[in-house]
């Protein structure tokens, strides 16, 4: 059986990192680069509005050659944002991040709660970690157990 994105969620603990929208690209850099994360996401009272991502900061900050000190985020973060549930398959949110060329999605339960961001390198080690499972399930089967 394929993971879940709820299991994801539930195994990675990870806090959510957030800014606000007007805070600077240079403070969105700054808790990136101290958490460690691609991705912060925007929150405006409790609500989602963007994703800040390494990927924004290249094209819409760097290339453009805006200040990072005086950008606010809300100018320079990705506003369409695909979305899963904690119901959908590694599998069929491996293909929503690939058909919308995305590397972070947020989670939410009923349309309303968002539980936590999974990215790309979180889907593929969940993928990779399924078909471990179901190569040692086939050869238990093929060859019995081993001693």
């Amino acid at each position: 059986m394929e993971t879940l994105l709820g299991a994801i969620i539930k195994d990675k603990h990870d806090a959510l990192y957030t800014v606000a929208p007007e805070a600077t690209v240079k403070d969105a850099v700054k808790a990136m680069t101290e958490t460690n994360v691609g991705c912060i996401l925007v929150m405006n009272q409790g609500h989602l509005e963007g994703l800040f991502t390494e990927r924004d900061l290249m094209k819409r900050v760097v290339h453009q050659g805006l200040d990072p000190t005086t950008t606010p985020v809300r100018d320079v973060m990705t506003t369409e944002i695909a979305v899963a549930t904690p119901k959908m398959t590694v599998g069929e949110a491996m293909a929503l991040c690939t058909h919308k060329r995305l590397r972070h999605l947020p989670v939410y339960e009923d349309n309303t709660t968002l539980l936590g961001i999974v990215s790309a390198g979180d889907l593929t080690k969940w993928a990779i970690q399924d078909q471990e499972h179901t190569i040692d399930d086939l050869t238990r089967y093929i060859y019995g157990e081993r001693a």
